[in-house]
């Protein structure tokens, strides 16, 4: 697949959403909320709705009602329900050949000057919270007087939002217009705002808006310490501020059901239930493109499963109706056995994630880290690895043996970057691992390190799914002396050992490899193999840890500064392309296999579910499939 194919629209200068351009019909609503309306608690639809709704072209005019039926693993899997149904100022949607296209969310119109400096956006007319509140450009002014700048709530800003290390500027035109300025030529601003659109510190990050009418309660700059006290203590958390942030009792959508939201679903009953329930907002701002308000469905029901049995079990009973979170191409050919068994068939989109093993580069064991440092050793940790066998065993075959580079179908492919130290080679590996000064051996024929220990490597993953690719990169650790010691924990503890810079090395689907500027940061040690490194940059060295002098990731840091900068996305994708080489030479990250297909469970009544989309956290994953528009036929 080309490049054209994957991003197919980088919008500039000004657009205008598909909104509606004649209100020669009346709207449609869902019988449970004109039930509502009839009972005097509901306003009419065309009062909740905006004066020109914003259009989502659906595969298929759909019709009203049911419950969409789906797993999850926990409360640490809360980005799995929040991407359905994600919101941004602008956001990436599928086209009719699956590339993904910038499209406008809740806003009427947008405009880029001439030399990027200036970003003007104008909400939609009309434009309610889920509470039915009006959605103005005070919530703008909130985020970014009260929020964005308080250091209370953001005490880093990410560099993705301070180019040059200058935070941007809001200047609010009128109630629904208002500008975002930078210091200098920033290219590349909407492609970030439709991934991470204003980051920290919410869970569904809709971009430049918070309900101020609501959250200024739990605010330092409205509230009395003794209230935020109270506040602190209603919620059961330990200071105010833990209200805040993707895991915020007050501020994650799945975790509070009183947070207005303008999302097509809001949380009824939230985590630690087993089953987690979502109904649809009465006032989302969306129609199809009969004037039907969206979304289709009425409740998303997902329930825990513990192990990748029990999911297997779940499938096979026919008691999902859409699913690709936790299913893995290990189990392809159950999936495809238990079809007519359990009323469903598979629908293939197209990976992009890297499955890659990460050290930490600044884990605490000094002579790990030292170790880690040394390129022998990294390359070592690829070669070793026999990709070729374990996509047999583990993927059915299904995937390509891959370096953590870009990907196929993107602008940034280079072929060379994506084998770089692919080609399985023990003798050479451990030939390195000589020349590293690791050639004495224990009496089980381990390599021991510097300071005598056993060459040791705890590696953790949060999917016990993944259990029999551990085993077989175990296998092959052993034969050039390495002991590989695989741990399966929690996605939560998993989160925080990283955050915490206490882990060894991560098992992880490394993504963000298709459109990279849109987050820079995977390349930049953010999140993964040098966070502490990334903290430190970004904070000017006030936290984190400062690499070597001579250290290559300081060279990437350069180039995205420069390429935050620059004039066009011409002269800055030079710099993104070399970005990425540093990073896949260096190999900080060891890519195993990837670009096979993502399975998923699609029952035989959900419709809507358009095949060949391209799966990758840039997009925000399942919601490039815009899951407003599924819909479920009566059986």
């Amino acid at each position: 697949m080309n490049s054209k194919r994957w991003v197919a629209a980088l919008a500039t200068g000004i657009l205008c959403t598909t909104g509606l351009t004649g209100l020669a019909w009346a709207f449609q609503e869902a019988p449970m909320l004109t039930e509502l309306v009839e009972a005097g608690s509901l306003p009419p639809v065309d009062e909740r709705l905006p004066t020109k709704p914003s259009v989502v072209s659906a595969l298929e005019v759909g019709q009203y009602g049911g419950t969409w039926r789906r797993a999850f693993s926990g409360p640490g899997d809360r980005w799995g329900p929040t991407k359905l149904m994600e919101e941004r100022v602008l956001k990436w949607t599928a086209d009719a050949d699956g590339g993904a296209v910038l499209t406008p969310g809740y806003i009427e119109s947008y405009a880029v000057n001439e030399n990027s400096t200036e970003f003007t956006f104008t909400l939609l007319d009309g434009l309610k919270w889920s509470d039915g509140e009006p959605v103005t450009t005070e919530d703008v002014a909130f985020w970014y007087n009260d929020i964005f700048l308080n250091r209370k709530i953001v005490p880093t800003l990410e560099p993705t939002f301070a180019p040059g290390g200058v935070p941007l500027e809001l200047e609010v035109v009128d109630a629904r217009t208002f500008k975002v300025k930078f210091a200098q030529p920033y290219v590349y601003f909407l492609q970030i705002l439709a991934k991470d659109s204003t980051g920290e510190p919410s869970l569904d990050r809709p971009s430049f808006l918070f309900p101020k009418h609501y959250l200024s309660q739990f605010n330092n700059n409205y509230a009395s310490d003794e209230e935020l006290a109270a506040a602190a203590k209603k919620f059961n958390v330990a200071a105010w501020t833990d209200l805040w942030g993707s895991k915020g009792a007050a501020t994650a959508w799945w975790s509070n059901p009183d947070l207005p939201v303008i999302t097509a679903w809001k949380i009824e009953t939230p985590p630690p239930a087993d089953t987690v329930v979502m109904v649809r907002n009465p006032y989302y701002y969306a129609v199809d493109q009969a004037g039907n308000q969206l979304p289709y469905i009425d409740r998303i029901e997902h329930r825990l499963y513990q192990d990748p049995e029990t999911l297997n079990l779940m499938i096979a009973q026919g008691q999902l109706d859409m699913q690709d979170r936790g299913l893995t191409l290990t189990n392809f050919t159950f999936y495809k056995e238990n079809e007519a068994r359990g009323g469903y068939h598979t629908v293939n989109w197209k990976d992009t994630n890297i499955w890659s093993l990460v050290p930490n580069m600044t884990v605490k064991d000094e002579v790990l880290a030292a170790l880690f440092a040394d390129e022998k050793v990294r390359e070592a940790f690829s070669i070793a690895v026999d990709r070729e066998l374990i996509i047999e065993l583990t993927q059915s075959g299904m995937a390509q043996p891959i370096q953590a580079a870009p990907v196929t179908g993107t602008q940034y492919y280079n072929a060379e970057l994506s084998t770089h130290w692919t080609e399985y080679d023990p003798d050479l590996a451990n030939q390195l691992l000589d020349e590293a000064g690791l050639d004495q051996r224990d009496a089980q024929g381990f390599r021991l390190r510097p300071d005598g220990k056993r060459f040791s490597l705890v590696v953790e993953t949060s999917d016990a799914a993944h259990a029999k690719t551990l085993e077989l990169l175990t296998e092959n650790y052993a034969e050039v002396g390495i002991e590989m010691l695989p741990r399966v924990i929690d996605r939560t503890q998993w989160d925080n050992n990283r955050a915490n810079n206490d882990f060894q090395m991560h098992w992880i689907p490394f993504d963000r490899m298709t459109y990279l500027p849109a987050d820079p940061r995977r390349l930049m040690g953010w999140d993964g193999y040098g966070n502490e490194y990334f903290k430190w940059y970004s904070t000017d060295g006030a936290e984190g840890i400062e690499p070597p002098a001579d250290d290559p990731v300081r060279e990437i840091w350069a180039l995205w500064d420069k390429a935050s900068q620059s004039a066009s996305i011409e002269e800055a994708d030079v710099s993104v392309n070399e970005m990425a080489r540093i990073f896949t030479e260096q190999g900080w990250v060891i890519g195993v296999y990837g670009e096979g297909p993502v399975v998923n469970i699609v029952g035989n009544t959900m419709q809507n579910v358009q095949p060949d989309l391209v799966q990758d956290d840039i997009f925000r994953g399942i919601g490039l499939a815009r899951t407003q528009q599924f819909w479920l036929s009566q059986p």
